[in-house]
């Protein structure tokens, strides 16, 4: 990630570098993926609990990108578009509730940090607009 850099504030711009994230997510597109993360991206998974649920963050453009591939792309078709904390997000719909939520930090026009929520204890209050 950039240090000290601060994160891109127009709603649009962080909109449009989600949307091609999530564009390449649902077509299996790596290059593409890599092209849209900022070489030191983090990805933090809080599927809840602590032990064998706790999940390491994924570091670094390639890994995150074969992780979102072999285990999210079967998720992202379910992905809507959302403002998450004040930034461009989505939450991932499942049979017509809220199974994830995503935040996502854009610096540069890139994705800097990935923050995805599967946690149904903290998400399970959630209501999606239809």
């Amino acid at each position: 990630m950039q240090g000290a850099a601060s994160p891109d504030v127009d709603l649009s711009e962080q909109r449009r570098v989600v949307d091609a994230f999530l564009a390449a997510s649902r077509e299996g597109d790596f290059d593409a993926l890599v092209a849209v993360l900022d070489p030191e991206v983090v990805f933090r998974l809080d599927v809840g609990g602590t032990g064998p649920r706790a999940r390491e963050p994924v570091v670094g453009a390639e890994q995150v990108a074969h992780q979102i591939l072999e285990r999210g792309r079967p998720f992202a078709p379910l992905a809507r578009p959302a403002v998450v904390n004040g930034s461009a997000g989505a939450v991932v719909v499942r049979g017509g509730r809220p199974f994830a939520v995503v935040g996502f930090t854009v610096v540069g026009g890139r994705i800097a940090e990935i923050d995805l929520v599967a946690d149904q204890q903290k998400i399970g209050g959630l209501v999606v607009e239809a």
